[in-house]
């Protein structure tokens, strides 16, 4: 199969990009696979890529050089086709529209896969039928703005399929969207076999990554450390990460005494080093769409106490087996979890061997054996009876049905869609 990804910016950093990345390398070894960035704005990708897969932008963003077209003019006229209401809209113009409307056009895979709801737009809109077109959702229906939401359900039924990180979420488009003749499937992110012996839960520290961002209450976190402390002083947290709570954070862990047991540690790629230093991981997120530090961690061999927030944690962590789960905003229940695995030696290793076996079910492989199934049922049900009369465009077919056709003329425009 020829692959194509659509995603917003493959030079930066971030979950969907590492993401991407890893599910194209592994269909790589089988099929042939590309990523098209709509904007470059460095040299090289922040994320390695391997040599299997082809990457290429449409719009170069990378000032002070030859290639450089943040200056043209169609660039400052507003974008017609990505939707207002994706946080992105800003970035994308009149010369995006017709850069990612070109490649769609001449799109000669068979598959291609959209990275983000403007993106997936742009594909329902512009993308030729003969194509399987798949939406992916790397976020949750919840937190997408309800003109956003409704122009999705007004264009997702154009799509092929639609995959969604968790079943919760899965199960939400299908009971909410209603969107007849799309497939609908949650398949998680897939993470990668650390390059690090697991943890052997001797460290003590508990760890956390991820943004310094409202979301993740790491504020919730350092009070419950502070309850932690007070009966295991030996012991420290780590929060790997920068963002804007940065400053807020360090003035609550100053005005709480816990300057010399609580450290921000700022962003560190990759992890896997810093999780193993580790013997317990802690997630307090007032939303997780998957959760991929859960995943991180439980592949260092680390349990994970987390938040039962809404969508990723209670998918992927078995509470009392290789993790423990509490109620969101609790940080008295998170201090009991905690403790407990601190306090109880057996257990903890126990858990994080279990970790360790469990999360082997993200591995790239598997996931990425889940898509290609999917993406060789899409392609086998467009090559059939249905999938060609599909690939004759909505105005064919119409004048197909109605009769407007002679015998000879379907068969040549069935014979032209074929080839």
């Amino acid at each position: 199969m020829q692959i194509s990804f659509l995603i917003h910016n493959g030079y930066g950093i971030g979950g969907t990009i590492r993401t991407t990345f890893t599910l194209a390398e592994t269909l790589a070894e089988h099929h042939d696979v590309e990523i098209v960035s709509v904007f470059r704005h460095r040299d090289t990708p922040v994320f390695d890529l391997g040599p299997g897969v082809r990457l290429r932008h449409l719009v170069d963003m990378r000032k002070n050089t030859p290639g450089y077209e943040g200056d043209d003019p169609a660039h400052r006229r507003p974008s017609r086709v990505f939707p207002v209401d994706d946080n992105r809209y800003p970035q994308y113009s009149a010369l995006t529209d017709e850069r990612i409307g070109r490649f769609l056009k001449s799109l000669d895979s068979d598959v291609v896969v959209g990275t983000r709801p403007g993106l997936n737009v742009h594909i329902a809109l512009q993308c030729p039928s003969r194509v399987v077109r798949v939406a992916q959702e790397h976020l949750t229906l919840d937190v997408h703005p309800p003109m956003l939401n409704l122009r999705l359900r007004s264009l997702y039924p154009r799509m092929d399929a639609l995959t969604t990180v968790t079943e919760a979420d899965a199960e939400a488009y299908r009971r909410r969207m209603r969107l007849p003749g799309v497939r609908i499937e949650a398949v998680p992110n897939g993470v990668p076999e650390p390059g690090v012996a697991p943890g052997d839960g001797t460290g003590r520290y508990v760890v956390a990554a991820g943004r310094l961002a409202p979301v993740k209450r790491y504020d919730m976190l350092v009070r419950a450390f502070g309850k932690v402390v007070r009966e295991r002083p030996d012991w420290k947290l780590r929060i790997y990460g920068g963002g804007e709570q940065k400053e807020r954070l360090r003035s609550l862990i100053d005005r709480s005494g816990l300057y010399n047991h609580v450290y921000l540690m700022g962003p560190a790629a990759p992890l896997e080093a810093e999780w193993v230093k580790g013997s317990i991981a802690a997630v307090t997120s007032s939303l997780e769409s998957f959760g991929m530090t859960i995943v991180e961690a439980m592949r260092c061999g680390l349990p994970v106490v987390s938040t039962a927030c809404p969508h990723g944690p209670r998918e992927i962590i078995r509470d009392g087996v290789d993790g423990r789960l509490v109620p969101p905003g609790d940080a008295d229940a998170m201090a009991s979890a905690l403790l407990e695995l601190i306090n109880d030696d057996v257990l903890r290793r126990r858990m994080g061997r279990a970790a360790l076996s469990s999360s082997a079910r993200f591995d790239p492989g598997e996931i990425a054996a889940r898509y290609e199934d999917l993406f060789d049922d899409l392609v086998r049900g467009h090559r059939g009876a249905g999938g060609v009369l599909r690939s004759l465009g909505r105005e064919t077919r119409g004048r197909l049905l109605s009769g407007a056709y002679t015998v000879t003329d379907t068969a040549r425009r069935v014979k032209r869609s074929i080839a």
